[in-house]
């Protein structure tokens, strides 16, 4: 089993949003929908589907996202034993609002995620598990990384780590307590170079390899994903697909990599899977509408041609 521990948000989907309207007036939309939202539940849901047995972890507050939360998490068939219902606090909610062309900007509203303590996580959940998966990092303002980070490592299991913007400006400051204990650490390139203060691919990898951590994965939207151990260099190239909604791409990329991982797979065909469910997730509106089976997805790959690299 691998069990994802971190954000869990109820998502207010708007679509078409080109711009705020004005005060006091309506702009008239496509879409307006409730739907599952963050880093670690987004993460949990793709492993599900791709047939991986998944646990979501995290806190919502007893409300109406809280409990629509909850029960989606018990429909899609996740292991919701790591899910704490706490009527002190909200559910962390966002609303998204996509443009045309799938861009998004988001209002969001703290709440479980940011009151989640070390006292809330299920340790006896994670010793069934292989992999304990780390996601949206810096919106866990109350859990002690380093403490949380030693006890996952202790109990046995493989410890992935991903990061999301940290709107609070500490980058390095904060998550640097837990990286000596990652095994595997998935930024988006953006949020690499924040955190490394480099710019080159080839030195943020070395700046984090040099915490001990064994694989760093780096997202790079449409120029694929560069995959760095202290022995492998590996960029592998991103699918062309035809972008709907960019939302929750990262954490479908998490978990096809970490599919991979789990079932074995050498890096180079993980980091493919990993391309494979980031580009499925664009495709449709929603944080994992796009993701397909293991099979399907494995089928899409046969068949869609790569990004061109800019050297042609």
């Amino acid at each position: 089993m691998i069990a994802s521990l971190g954000q869990l948000v109820a998502d207010v989907v708007v679509k078409p949003v080109e711009k705020h309207p004005k005060a006091g007036t309506a702009d008239r939309v496509d879409i307006i929908d409730l739907r599952t939202g963050g880093c670690g539940l987004n993460t949990a849901t793709v492993l599900q589907k791709l047939g991986v047995e998944a646990a979501a972890m995290g806190k919502v507050g007893r409300d109406v996202f809280g409990e629509f939360l909850l029960k989606t998490i018990q429909e899609r068939g996740l292991n919701a034993e790591g899910v704490v219902l706490d009527p002190n606090t909200r559910t962390s909610s966002v609303i998204v609002m996509i443009s045309r062309s799938g861009e998004r900007s988001f209002l969001y509203c703290p709440g479980g995620n940011e009151a989640l303590t070390i006292d809330d996580v299920n340790f006896e959940l994670i010793k069934r598990s292989q992999i304990l998966h780390f996601g949206g990092i810096m919106k866990l303002e109350s859990l002690d990384l380093r403490e949380f980070a030693r006890r996952v490592k202790e109990s046995g299991a493989t410890v992935s780590i991903d990061t999301d913007w940290d709107t609070r400006g500490r980058w390095l400051e904060w998550i640097e307590p837990c990286l000596a204990y990652a095994d595997i650490f998935l930024p988006s390139v953006d949020e690499a170079k924040m955190l490394s203060k480099r710019n080159e691919v080839e030195e943020i990898a070395d700046f984090f390899l040099n915490y001990g951590i064994k694989i760093v994965v780096i997202k790079m939207g449409r120029d694929g994903c560069s995959i760095r151990t202290p022995d492998v260099r590996l960029t592998v190239p991103a699918y062309e697909v035809k972008v709907a909604d960019a939302s929750g791409a990262g954490d479908a990329f998490v978990a096809g990599f970490l599919t991979g991982y789990y079932k074995g797979w050498d890096l180079e065909r993980a980091g493919e899977l990993a391309n494979a469910c980031g580009a499925l997730c664009v495709t449709e509106v929603g944080t994992s509408e796009g993701i397909r089976t293991l099979d399907e997805t494995l089928a899409f790959m046969e068949v869609t041609p790569r990004v061109k690299s800019h050297g042609g």
